[in-house]
């Protein structure tokens, strides 16, 4: 199974995306490509569509049974601790340290 959330997709690499996954929310695409088939679709989309941001997850065998990777520029950071993948929805607040009152 993979998950892709990207903005900003150009109507081209839309079409692509829309070969192989369904779109069951704009910009949200769903399906179970092989490893091959998914890798050569991103591969397309990010070569075609400069300034996109996209995040994917999809199956793998390791302890979360999933992988996570992000491509762009997104407000989210991805982060990995003790071999699990994490999402900061917002990294600037967590990371910056706390100002002096």
């Amino acid at each position: 199974m993979t998950v892709i959330v990207a903005n900003d997709v150009p109507p081209a690499a839309r079409g692509l995306l829309r070969r192989w996954f369904v779109e069951p929310k704009p910009n949200v695409f769903v399906g179970s490509a092989n490893a091959r088939t998914r890798e050569k679709t991103l591969d397309y989309v990010r070569r075609n569509a400069p300034g996109l941001a996209m995040l994917v997850i999809f199956d793998e065998a390791n302890s979360q049974g999933f992988t996570v990777l992000n491509y762009g520029a997104t407000d989210r950071r991805l982060v990995r601790k003790c071999g699990l993948e994490l999402i900061l929805e917002n990294p600037e607040d967590i990371l910056a340290p706390e100002a002096a009152p």
